[in-house]
């Protein structure tokens, strides 16, 4: 009989401790410089419902994430757009806190007959990359030195991963 601990790790999956450090790092730091000059926006511009359209889009994809790595739901999310973004970020990120770094990503066994939830999960983040992919050409329209800033966040190459004086490793 196999165990699920015991299986091997599906190599087209990453780790959840990865899946996590996204979702808390990147994205979060990515969607506070998009949401910078919408929060100045008024909502009389005509620009206004396709930029909403396109966070709750987003705000969807985080509750499916979040749905997956684990199916409760603590409370009903704020219907204001600036207060639904943080809340979805962070229950998304608690619930991916929930999941098992040691059996993420392990195949199931076979006598089960189930899937492992590691590849939905990982494609859930997939959605949520794309619905970001598809809010910057928007917001682009409204600042357009809005790549610039994001450029900006990327990870420099200046600084050794490892230090100089570290020990090598075997």
């Amino acid at each position: 009989m196999e165990t699920w601990g015991e299986n091997e790790v599906m190599r087209h999956v990453p780790p959840i401790d990865w899946i996590s450090n996204k979702l808390e790092v990147d994205i979060r730091r990515r969607i506070d410089l998009l949401w910078a000059p919408v929060s100045t926006m008024p909502t009389a511009d005509p620009r206004w419902p396709a930029v909403e359209h396109a966070f709750r889009a987003f705000c969807r994809a985080l509750d499916r994430l979040a749905d997956i790595a684990k199916h409760i739901r603590n409370s009903h999310a704020p219907n204001d757009l600036a207060l639904h973004i943080p809340w979805a970020l962070n229950h998304a990120a608690s619930c991916l806190r929930t999941v098992d770094a040691h059996t993420f990503g392990h195949r199931f066994p076979v006598q089960t007959h189930e899937r492992s939830k590691a590849e939905p999960l990982y494609a859930a983040l997939l959605v949520v990359l794309q619905d970001l992919d598809k809010i910057t050409p928007l917001i682009r329209e409204i600042d357009p030195g809005i790549d610039e800033r994001l450029l900006n966040q990327t990870p420099s190459l200046d600084a050794p991963a490892i230090a100089a004086d570290a020990p090598p490793t075997a």
